[in-house]
Order: C-alpha cells, then sequence, then structure tokens
C-alpha cells in the first residue's frame, strides 16, 4: 500500500539535500564535503548501517538477508567543472517558475535523489530483496578511487540500477570505450629527395581504415562499433620528412565485443601492420541486461521506453547485469546553466517506487 505522506516527505527532503549539493563544489577527486552531506543525510534519516570509503557513500537496508538476492541502486556527486559559458552561478540552487539550476542539478544530482529517496522509502520494509545504496565519487573522470573502489566491500549484487539523466527511460545497453595510442613509422628522408619513408602516408592509410573499417557483429540496441581518430601529431621541420605519426582513436563498443576482440581485430587488419596499437586500458566495458530480465519486461509493462546509450557511465565498472535510468535528460549534462525540472524528480520518484513496488509484489508471489 502506498505511503503517500512519507513519499511526499521524502521526496521535498531530498530536493533539499540536492540544493545543498549544487551549494557545495565537488568536481570530480573533490567530492568529500558533499560525501559528508550524503553520509549525515542518511544517518539523520535513521539508516543504521551508513558506510564511507573515500569520498563513496553506501548504505545497506535494514532487514539486510544474505539469503536475499541484492540490488545496487548506484548514483554518483561529483560534478565536472562549470562551463565558462554559464550566465548564472552554477553554486547558487535558484528555483524559478519549476525549474532548479544550479551545477550536477541534472548531472546526476536528480538521478541520485531518485535512487536515495527509493532507498529510504523502503529501508523499514521487509523486502524480497536486500537493497544497497551507493552514491560515489571520480564517475566524470571514471578515476580508481569512485564506485570502483568499493565493489569487493558489497556483497553479491544480482543487478544494479544505475542512475543518470535519461528522462526516465531505461538504458538496457551501453558502449564501452577503448582508447588506442597508435604510432605509424617511416623513414627520415630529406623533402626535396626522392628519399624516406613518410609515416603521416602510412599513418593516413591506417585512418581512413578506421574510418571505413565495418565490424562484423551489430548490436540491436546500441549498432556498430564505432572508432573515431580524435588527434595526430608528426613532423617538427618543414624540408624533413618524419619517421613516426601519432595518432589516438576513441573506439565505442558494443556488448556484442570484448575489448580484447576489438584489439585483435584492428590488429589484424590495419593495412600496416608495423603500427605500434597501444590500449590505455581495457576498464571501461560495455555493459547490457536482458530485456527479459522480469524487471526489464515490468519495465516495460508500466510504460517505460527501453534504449540503447552511446554514453557511459559506472555500469561501465561493474561485473554484473545493469540498466541506467533517472530524471532529467543527458543533453543537458556538462552544460552552462544546467538545470533540472522539480515535476521531473517528483514523477521521477513515484514512477521508479512504483515499478519497485511492483517488483517486490510479484516476487513474493
Amino acid at each position: 500500500m502506498r505511503n503517500n505522506e512519507l513519499l511526499e516527505k521524502l521526496t521535498n527532503e531530498g530536493i533539499d539535500l540536492l540544493k545543498n549539493l549544487i551549494k557545495t563544489p565537488s568536481t570530480s577527486r573533490n567530492e568529500d564535503k558533499t560525501a559528508v552531506l550524503i553520509f549525515d543525510y542518511l544517518k539523520n534519516h535513521g539508516v543504521e548501517n551508513v558506510n564511507r570509503h573515500l569520498n563513496n557513500v553506501w548504505a545497506v537496508s535494514k532487514n539486510f538477508d544474505e539469503k536475499k538476492p541484492t540490488i545496487l541502486l548506484n548514483s554518483h556527486h561529483d560534478t565536472v567543472l562549470p562551463a565558462k559559458t554559464y550566465t548564472r552561478d552554477p553554486f547558487s540552487p535558484d528555483v524559478e517558475n519549476g525549474v532548479l539550476y544550479g551545477l550536477g542539478s541534472n548531472d546526476a544530482g536528480g538521478p541520485a535523489i531518485n535512487l536515495l529517496t527509493t532507498f529510504l522509502y523502503f529501508y523499514n520494509v521487509q523486502l524480497p530483496y536486500n537493497l544497497i545504496v551507493a552514491i560515489t565519487a571520480e564517475e566524470e573522470n571514471s578515476g580508481d578511487n569512485g564506485v570502483q573502489s568499493i565493489l569487493d566491500k558489497l556483497p553479491e549484487i544480482e543487478f544494479a540500477v544505475v542512475g543518470e539523466p535519461t528522462c526516465m527511460e531505461i538504458s538496457v545497453a551501453e558502449k564501452g570505450i577503448l582508447v588506442l595510442d597508435c604510432l605509424a613509422k617511416g623513414k627520415t628522408g630529406h623533402a626535396a629527395r626522392n628519399t624516406g619513408i613518410n609515416a603521416i602516408y602510412k599513418a593516413m592509410e591506417d585512418i581512413n581504415w578506421f574510418k571505413n573499417y565495418k565490424f562484423e557483429k551489430t548490436s540491436p540496441w546500441l549498432g556498430d562499433v564505432k572508432c573515431t581518430v580524435t588527434g595526430v601529431n608528426a613532423g617538427t621541420l618543414h624540408n624533413v620528412i618524419p619517421s613516426e605519426c601519432s595518432f589516438m582513436v576513441d573506439v565505442r563498443i558494443t556488448e556484442k565485443y570484448t575489448h580484447q576482440e576489438v584489439l585483435d581485430i584492428i590488429k589484424q587488419n590495419i593495412p600496416n601492420k608495423d603500427t605500434e596499437i597501444k590500449p590505455r586500458s581495457f576498464k571501461l566495458k560495455s555493459s547490457h541486461i536482458d530485456e527479459n530480465h522480469p524487471f526489464i519486461k515490468l519495465a516495460e509493462k508500466q510504460g517505460f521506453k527501453l534504449f540503447g546509450s552511446p554514453t557511459t557511465s559506472d555500469r561501465a565498472v561493474m561485473p554484473y547485469a545493469s540498466l541506467k535510468m533517472g530524471p532529467g535528460d543527458s543533453n543537458r549534462s556538462h552544460t552552462a546553466d544546467e538545470y533540472i525540472l522539480i515535476e521531473e524528480i517528483t514523477s521521477g520518484v513515484k514512477k521508479t517506487i512504483n515499478l519497485f513496488e511492483e517488483f517486490f509484489n510479484v516476487k513474493k508471489n
């Protein structure tokens, strides 16, 4: 039975917390003060098991039972630096005509409040699942001291709900990232003579291959693996043929491939086999949850739209099934005069709690 009075109270208190978070600068690696706000907020709401590691805060449901499966509710409280084109104070949580302005209001303050409120609403309820809420750091810079640093401190997770601004649509899949540092090799020579091997020309052949190559497998949610050359550097003197040309490639990977598989395909097919290709990291993997998962099927039944996301979140470091959803709009993220609608938060909380209520009831029955 829906407790509307509790729901309204928690939602309003969550919006007040969001205003305080906006007032408190929390760029990646500098989230200590907002971590305190979130920790104290949970404690002040009677949550007994609140934990903090570095600037990551998480709490476990009151009636935790290791025999039950566990759902992780995760969002982040760090922000990017405010854009130089802001016309408002990015740290002033002004509300005008139902619009809440401020850095981090949309990405990911609103989604974080949505999951915190959901957790607190169910905190004292006997459920067929355990709930853990984790509001974590360093999401914006994919830092090692963010959610990745606490995963081994959590119990086994069945699936995760990651809070990001998605207009309350559900991302069932998300592209991973592989950054490649490449070095095409030639031979130094004089520009006026027919000597040397121009590394720039060899790099151009490789770059053109990256532009046109199509990977065989296509994801129904994410489309194709996408390769984009995002930087090139070579040469110092106008009359010297360069022996090296470096270039950088941003690769967006779908759930159809692992990082290693993509790297192997590139090395096997790139025109110049002597070009060095070095991956920076295999950390940011593509993520996916089966669209036939009971939670997803129920969400579809309730009218939630499903989509595949080209952008990366903390799902990328989670070794279990996950989905992404939350109030707000991804198009506002990292923009000047960032904002979220109060109505987006209040309706988002209602939709999220309604979805979980029905999911828990189905599990009980």
